[in-house]
């Protein structure tokens, strides 16, 4: 019996049967079909079988009854208001059927001696109880996606050829494989908890003898050698996918794997040829190449879409302006915990002492966005381990219609289970701007002032400058500029957030194209050229009302050139020369390195290429 307060799967086979009526019209014994199944009337005065012709049966039906074809039409026509619903599997499909042609065998517990396939998927099924023991004939039982966390082999009918787990939150088989069923051919655990090593040792044929396919994919296992000795032992294994798992992530995962298990035809999904088992030979031979670690490359092209910053320059400082330097530079978060590589210790030096990168903790809208995932996911997806992240810069480049960062970076990971977490949760990538202002040693913002007072007085009553002498001249030459710079100024155009979960599966590259969208950002109002303020000088002395003011003037100006600038838009746009806003976008690649592979991936150029397709 199920402990109280949690679902078992004989409650819920009970509730599924009564969801599909079988006593209920078209299906069962009912005035609509009594005749032919009374047996003092019946000239048959047998039962049909659920294989029996539905026409062979039709006769005169009496009065107010139906013939077995005008029920099942009823079971199978799709706008039937008795039709079952999408969700329901052949199995179902076919206890109705049988409720019409032979009502008597699934009826009360009987139907548990015709029941050779069970489906409940998604009814919260915590507890598999012995409830089950009465289905005698079962040999397909699927489970996916409830709450198992533990499953009693005893409690299992010994039939079972197919049992289906995955999308639980199984995280141990000892009370599975304590009574296994003897001829069970097929075995789901993906999308569970399983860990490694301890759960290895029950992956034998001591256990499963007749094992034919094995899933074990999206767990937690990570020791490859372990696993692989103890899945040799089952000899009739042909199907594995052990895709998801921190293991898989190894370089030489599938290459060991395939020349490890000779007899195996299909690995992740992938069929296994002629050309593969020859391409890996021997390595099985040389358990030293599979380490615990992932190689993974990080490549950054294109930054296109920022407007030109020189634009803004003159508004924000006027005709004074002071050396104002603008860089752009991409930001990205990576799986904490790599072990740098000698060769590369002096790029990743210099990004941990970036200013804008944070070493220890995550950027909070990559946090945010994980912690959502993490509450729309079910209890069985999730993670033993949270994984944290590091955040990488490129190299600030200066402005250009196109900045191309050229920038690739080799990540060595030694977590495996921070990868994968990291992996399936995504990574943030974002565009910077840092702005530095650059001011003369002897010059400070606030003696703006008072250095344009004193340069007045430089200046005689008719507006010439007065003559320097040329001895101060020639100092004032030989004197280097110096500047000093303000605290550089930082903000971020665009950030977004970059799925990488197709790593986890089959999948070596991501490679695409973030789209920030298009920058809003405030035009600069343009000076007025002398020749206008003299045409306009003109204009205010011969047409304009001496009631009218300066503001008002100023105000029909204003409108004047707004409808003046809208005609030669238009004209623009007419004749095919408008200007069209550019989306700031960035090239970003993930490539998670396989063996046998060169030490260097893809080129910037084949980066582009596969970036662009994925426009």
């Amino acid at each position: 019996m199920a402990a109280p307060g949690r679902c078992s799967v004989s409650a819920a086979f009970w509730e599924h049967l009564r969801r599909l009526r079988l006593q209920d019209f078209p299906c069962g014994l009912g005035s609509w079909n009594k005749s032919r199944f009374d047996a003092r009337t019946s000239p048959r005065g047998s039962q049909p079988g659920p294989g029996a012709d539905p026409a062979g049966q039709e006769e005169a039906m009496p009065l107010g009854e139906e013939s077995p074809e005008a029920l099942m039409g009823l079971l199978s026509d799709q706008h039937s208001p008795w039709a079952l619903p999408p969700d329901c599997s052949p199995q179902d499909q076919h206890l109705r059927e049988m409720a019409v042609l032979a009502p008597k065998l699934v009826r009360g517990s009987r139907v548990f001696r015709v029941l050779r396939s069970l489906r409940i998927v998604g009814k919260a099924v915590e507890e598999v109880d012995k409830g089950l023991l009465q289905l005698q004939q079962l040999e397909e039982l699927i489970l996916s996606a409830n709450q198992i966390s533990r499953i009693t082999s005893a409690n299992l009918p010994r039939t079972l050829k197919v049992l289906e787990l995955c999308c639980n939150a199984v995280a141990d088989l000892w009370d599975l494989c304590a009574q296994p069923p003897p001829e069970l051919q097929h075995l789901g655990l993906g999308h569970n908890r399983l860990c490694g090593p301890s759960q290895d040792k029950y992956l034998t044929a001591d256990f499963w003898p007749n094992l034919v396919s094995l899933d074990l994919s999206f767990n937690n296992f990570t020791d490859l050698l372990g696993l692989v000795s103890q899945l040799s032992s089952l000899q009739k294994l042909r199907i594995l996918v052990l895709q998801g798992n921190p293991l898989a992530l190894i370089p030489t995962y599938r290459g060991f794997l395939v020349d490890s298990l000779p007899k195996l035809s299909i690995l992740d999904d992938i069929q296994i040829g002629p050309d593969e088992r020859h391409q890996f030979h021997g390595l099985a031979r040389q358990p030293e190449l599979v380490r615990s670690e992932a190689q993974v490359v990080v490549s950054i092209g294109e930054i296109k879409g920022i407007p030109d910053p020189s634009a803004h320059q003159q508004l924000e400082v006027g005709s004074e302006a002071p050396v104002i330097a603008y860089s752009y530079c991409v930001m990205y978060e990576f799986a904490e915990g790599e072990e740098i590589e000698d060769g590369s210790s002096v790029e990743v030096t210099k990004i941990h002492q970036h200013p804008m990168v944070a070493t220890l903790d995550v950027d909070s809208s990559a946090r945010d966005m994980r912690e959502t995932k993490g509450q729309q996911e079910p209890a069985a997806m999730e993670e033993p381990k949270a994984h944290s992240a590091k955040v990488f810069v490129t190299p600030g480049k200066p402005w250009a219609d196109v900045i191309n960062c050229s920038y690739r970076k080799e990540h060595t990971a030694k977590d495996l289970v921070g990868l994968k977490s990291y992996l399936a949760s995504g990574t943030i990538v974002s565009v910077m701007e840092e702005k530095v202002v650059s001011w003369p040693v002897n010059a400070d913002p606030e003696e703006n002032a008072v250095t344009k007072g004193k340069a007045r007085k430089g200046l005689q009553k008719d507006g010439t400058k007065v003559p320097v002498p040329r001895d101060k001249q020639k100092k004032k030459k030989e004197k280097p500029c110096e500047l000093r710079s303000d605290p550089p100024i930082r903000r971020t155009l665009g950030t977004r957030r970059v799925t990488l979960e197709t790593l986890l599966a089959t999948e070596d590259l991501v490679a695409t194209v973030c789209d920030f969208g298009i920058l809003i950002t405030e035009q600069p109002l343009q000076p007025a050229s002398l020749e206008a303020k003299d045409r306009k000088k003109g204009k205010d002395k011969s047409k304009k009302p001496k009631a009218e003011t300066e503001s008002q003037a100023s105000r029909k100006t204003t409108a004047s050139a707004k409808g003046k600038r809208k005609n030669k838009d238009s004209a623009e746009l007419e004749e095919g020369g408008g200007l069209q806003l550019v989306p700031l976008t960035v090239q970003f690649q993930m490539q998670l390195l396989r063996w046998p592979s060169a030490a260097g991936t893809q080129s910037q150029e084949s980066m582009a290429v596969a970036a662009g397709k994925t426009q």
